[in-house]
């Protein structure tokens, strides 16, 4: 389906004005950068949701919960800050605008899934480092809906919110494939979601069992 969504795109969804655009067919990436940050947003709120569970009730589903939020949400917030920097580029004539705040508190964002991955991975399993990350999940969490407002309230160089509709929204046919690859992509990352809770769950359960191997080998 997410494949599908590039290629109405290209080939049903019609082009923008281009006097009101400079690069036209750069805008043609919106289909696949709105639908990634939006998908991102999914895996952050997981996490958010298994950070919390974790310090609230010290649960197991919890922490895998974190765990695939941070690492889902790092595959879609890459996904997003690739595409944006090449649509902005050829429309703006620049990558990135360091005054833009959603530009910033998105990357932000992203630089956190990172941390928590490659900390989890880089760490040994405990108490400790999981209320270190799930601390980390909870305040940053706080960045979604900055980020989500920030075009509303700090208008730069990033869009605001997009519209749909006949007056001084976007066309049918714009619309019918922008819902569709919303739809799309929702569906992939609730599907990377539960696998990657799934995967965590062996993982838990094989250091488990070779702690209990090492152990008994040390006896």
């Amino acid at each position: 389906m997410t494949l599908s969504t590039l290629i109405l795109a290209w080939t049903y969804a019609p082009s923008v004005d281009t006097d009101a655009m400079n690069a036209p067919n750069a805008q043609k990436i919106f289909y696949w950068h709105v639908p990634s940050a939006w998908s991102s947003f999914l895996a952050f709120t997981t996490l958010f949701i298994g950070s919390l569970a974790w310090f609230w009730k010290r649960s197991e589903w919890g922490w895998k919960w974190h765990c695939a939020g941070a690492e889902v949400g790092l595959l879609f917030g890459l996904m997003v800050i690739t595409s944006g920097p090449i649509w902005g580029q050829a429309e703006w004539e620049r990558a990135w605008d360091w005054t833009d705040v959603r530009l910033n508190t998105y990357l932000i964002l992203t630089a956190l899934s990172a941390f928590l991955v490659l900390g989890r991975r880089s760490q040994p399993d405990g108490e400790d480092t999981r209320d270190t990350f799930a601390a980390v999940g909870l305040f940053g969490f706080v960045l979604v809906p900055l980020t989500a407002v920030a075009s509303t309230l700090w208008q730069r160089s990033h869009p605001g919110a997009v519209v749909i509709g006949n007056d001084g929204g976007m066309a049918q046919e714009m619309a019918q494939v922008f819902l569709f690859g919303l739809l799309a992509f929702s569906f992939l990352s609730v599907g990377m979601l539960r696998l990657h809770i799934h995967i965590v769950g062996i993982e838990i359960e094989l250091e488990q069992k070779m702690t209990e191997f090492d152990d008994k080998v040390v006896e």
